[in-house]
């Protein structure tokens, strides 16, 4: 349980700091927050460490069988992200594409989370 709180963490503070983000792509002066960062690498290694451990309890006899396509997506959504904060932390101004489609992705992964 408590990996979930930290994967949910993880995804606040990346989709937090993007929406912060939002008054300064006006201005011009958008950039990658730490807290982005921080919230990416948070995300993909607990959504690992949840997948390892449910793939653990399901070849000991007990869980349910995993969705993979799901697991899949979510991790290449991710990763897409990570890769974008990644390249980009340190370039200021950051553009609006680049901050946006690291919104619409970590907003895509949340949705997947929820109603799939």
């Amino acid at each position: 349980m408590f990996l979930v709180v930290l994967h949910l963490v993880g995804m606040a503070a990346l989709l937090g700091g993007f929406l912060v983000q939002i008054k300064a792509l006006r201005a011009k002066t958008a950039e990658i927050l730490p807290a982005m960062g921080h919230g990416a690498w948070t995300s993909f290694i607990t959504g690992l460490l949840l997948v390892g451990i449910r793939e653990w309890e399901l070849a000991m006899g007990g869980g349910e069988e995993l969705d993979n396509a799901k697991i899949a997506i979510k991790t290449l959504v991710v990763l897409i992200v990570l890769t974008l904060v990644i390249i980009h932390r340190k370039k200021k101004p950051v553009s609006g594409s680049v901050l946006g489609t690291i919104g619409a992705l970590t907003f895509l992964n949340v949705v997947l989370a929820v109603f799939w």
